[in-house]
């Protein structure tokens, strides 16, 4: 019982501020920039068009982060948190080091490692998962399918970017 309580919270603390972050890009709120200025900010990492790297950014995290709230469809939501976050990490901090005090990789890494266990330990429960009887989630093969997709996702993702090319001087 302590372990799926523990689930419970980890899942609705986690997707609540997924959620939440989500809702920034997208939205504005809590402070964020909306999707225009997100937009323009992944336009100057190289992901063009930025306003729809930014809605998929942001949607990810808000219907994921409602998913885990849930406990629906818990790994694969989980797996694509995984895959936002190794975007994030790649794209904007790793080349910070790995400490948030430099915008390193740290916090990513802490919502990727989450993302992980929690795909790996299911809904729990306390979970619609348990309760509409989703045990398909559960096996470990879909589990390992969902990350394993994640991460190609991810690639992708990444091997989208464009620099931008410098202009050639007119002779």
């Amino acid at each position: 019982m302590s372990t799926d309580l523990g689930i419970l919270f980890l899942r609705v603390l986690f997707g609540a501020v997924l959620a939440a972050h989500g809702s920034q890009k997208l939205f504005g709120m809590f402070g964020g920039y909306g999707l225009k200025g997100t937009g323009a900010f992944f336009e100057s990492l190289g992901f063009k068009p930025g306003a729809f790297f930014a809605a998929m950014a942001g949607g990810s995290e808000l219907m994921c982060g409602l998913l885990l709230v849930l406990g629906l469809f818990t790994p694969a939501a989980a797996a694509i948190v995984l895959a936002t976050m190794v975007v994030a990490m790649a794209s904007v901090h790793l080349k910070n080091g790995f400490f948030a005090v430099n915008n390193g990789i740290e916090l990513p890494f802490l919502v990727a490692a989450a993302a992980l266990g929690v795909a790996f330990t299911g809904g729990g429960a306390y979970s619609l998962d348990a309760r509409l009887g989703l045990r398909i989630f559960a096996q470990p093969y879909v589990v390992g399918g969902c990350l394993a997709l994640a991460l190609v996702g991810a690639g992708m993702n990444l091997a989208l970017r464009r620099a931008d090319q410098p202009k050639m001087a007119r002779a």
